[in-house]
């Protein structure tokens, strides 16, 4: 249960009036748990998710499901380098199709990549070890994640809970797990509500799919072999509204959501350009401010300013499995397409500065989609 948020004066904009949420579990976990409604959110089907084919590819004329231990990736054909990839996707209730190739009712071309620590692209190239086998009964999950822009051209990220058992501590867009038959922007309007208690009114904003990303956990086979595996599809949501008019609403669930922040262009650039994967120094802008201003959540609910010093926000992603607090490697990726977005050339990791930066932003994205086309919860 949601306690009430104390307001803070010195933040622009606060937490709105309290709400009661239920706990719920992470993406990875909610994948093979039904789900109860949320408080004053849209119904969840009681259902096992996993049991369907969530993730499928055109690789011989018709859809085929994808099994769990496959790289998406692989076998939509990418090479050795570091992508990303155009893709051609039909974006359907609770589904996504992928091909390499257009398609009759492809309604998007986007994007796909996968971090170079990849442990599905990794296990595709070595022989499997006895006694290390991954499920065979299960597919590729389905995930989606909001990338919520304000009127200010800020872009909101929250640091997950550092109770959960998978990814405590991560900065991440709000997202979760896609339910059966439900519309993609539906889902992530819905994991928007659950996480932060935030609903955007009909008619006040419009959204683009920006890019897919290929996702495991525990992320690279230092840390384990996987036990989850998702495409994640991230969505441009543009509000009409201020940063600040949507922070005033804003409602934190504590069991999922210990910080929220705001993300200028030029911080989420600097965010962009750390590369995960490699120990290579970075050159970062001189003028770079030397910490974020953010919200945290303290344990009876209340909420204090927080100083983030940039240095976190830099962090790469360990060797070694640790609970560190650091921006997701997916969570970069997407920066990196909503800078394109708006039109600025985010600075080029160094492995991948050898790389065709792949066709223009209009040639990636849908056209964005009008306030009367944006399903409103």
């Amino acid at each position: 249960m949601g306690h009430p948020q104390k307001m803070c004066p010195d933040f622009p904009g606060t937490f709105g009036n309290p709400a009661t949420f239920r706990p719920r579990g992470t993406l990875q976990e909610e994948a093979s748990l039904g789900h109860q409604r949320a408080p004053g959110g849209p119904q969840r089907p009681q259902s096992r998710v996993m049991a369907a084919a969530r993730v499928q590819l055109l690789l011989s004329g018709r859809p085929e499901s994808v099994s769990f231990a496959r790289s998406v990736c692989g076998l939509l054909g990418a090479g050795p380098g570091l992508g990303p990839w155009p893709i051609h996707c039909s974006l359907k209730r609770g589904r996504l199709v992928l091909s390499s190739r257009p398609f009759p009712g492809a309604s998007a071309r986007l994007p796909l990549q996968r971090p170079p620590f990849c442990p599905f692209a990794a296990l595709d190239e070595r022989p499997r070890v006895p006694g290390a086998e991954l499920p065979t009964d299960r597919g590729v999950d389905l995930g989606v994640a909001v990338i919520l822009q304000s009127s200010d051209k800020t872009v909101l990220l929250t640091r997950r809970a550092r109770t959960l058992s998978v990814s405590p501590n991560l900065w991440v867009p709000p997202g979760g797990h896609v339910e059966l038959e439900e519309e993609l922007l539906d889902g992530g309007l819905r994991e928007l509500w659950e996480e932060c208690g935030l609903h955007l009114p009909q008619g006040q904003f419009s959204w683009v799919p920006l890019g897919l990303w290929e996702s495991a956990y525990p992320p690279r086979l230092s840390w384990g072999l996987p036990k989850y595996h998702h495409i994640v599809l991230y969505l441009l949501v543009i509000s009409q509204e201020s940063q600040q008019q949507l922070q005033a609403r804003i409602q934190p669930n504590p069991s999922e959501v210990s910080a929220l922040m705001w993300l200028t262009p030029d911080v989420a650039a600097a965010v962009a350009a750390t590369e995960d994967g490699t120990e290579t120094p970075r050159l970062l802008p001189q003028d770079l401010p030397p910490s974020v201003l953010a919200l945290e959540l303290e344990e009876d609910g209340r909420a204090r300013p927080l100083v983030l010093p940039m240095s976190t926000l830099l962090r790469t992603i360990p060797t070694m499995a640790e609970g560190k607090e650091r921006v997701s490697t997916g969570t970069k990726f997407a920066l990196r397409l909503w800078l394109q977005h708006l039109g600025r050339t985010p600075p080029p990791c160094k492995s991948a500065a050898h790389l065709d930066p792949g066709p223009a932003k209009e040639e990636w994205n849908m056209d964005p989609l009008p306030p009367n086309q944006g399903s409103g919860k």
